[in-house]
């Protein structure tokens, strides 16, 4: 499946502008993670477990 076709959304804490901030696709097995101000550079890819974590840590 390419970038485009997933169903990318960005977080509600973006705000109105939303320039900053990260892109995110989740899908059954991965979760893809991609610059929302660039999104022809690349994504990150993780398993539902690492995005979890880093979930988790980033709320402490």
């Amino acid at each position: 499946m390419s970038t485009t076709e997933r169903d990318w959304f960005k977080s509600s804490y973006s705000g109105g502008g939303g320039d900053n901030c990260v892109e995110v696709a989740i899908e059954q097995t991965t979760v893809h993670i991609r610059d929302s101000k660039d999104t022809t550079t690349g994504e990150l890819t993780v398993s539902h477990t690492a995005w979890a974590t880093f979930l988790a840590l980033a709320r402490l």
